[in-house]
């Protein structure tokens, strides 16, 4: 296995699991490779109840990531209002959402090639 696609796979389990120790919703994981034309390798989507729960998202996910894979995000973007928080890891972009926005940008249809991955909850 290559390098990247190494440190790929082992970025998004631990991004996961940041999102499953604060209870986020709807985990789909988009693999984008085998589309012209895009910005990274893979899309994390996932959404919270409250601006209160998108945020301890964010944060968890920033914590484990940083915890056993000391890195960080390139870039962190909606942290203000909370409904849409964007996380740029390079490679991989994580969406968190709140539902109903989630609901009204409906991303994952905009990204109807991709391969889509939905993580099943395990609480």
């Amino acid at each position: 296995m290559a390098k990247k696609e190494k440190s790929n796979d082992q970025l998004i389990s631990h991004i996961v699991k940041g999102i499953e120790e604060v209870k986020g919703n709807d985990i789909e994981i988009l693999d984008l490779r085998d589309i012209e034309n895009t910005v990274c390798d893979y899309f994390i989507i996932c959404n919270g109840t409250s601006n209160t729960q998108v945020n301890a998202i964010v944060n968890s996910i920033q914590k484990t990531v940083s915890k056993n894979i000391q890195d960080k995000p390139w870039h962190i973007e909606g942290s203000e209002n909370a409904e849409w928080v964007l996380m740029d890891y390079v490679n991989i972009v994580v969406h968190v959402f709140q539902k109903h926005i989630r609901e009204f940008y409906d991303i994952e249809s905009l990204w109807g090639d991709a391969k889509i991955t939905s993580i099943e909850s395990s609480y």
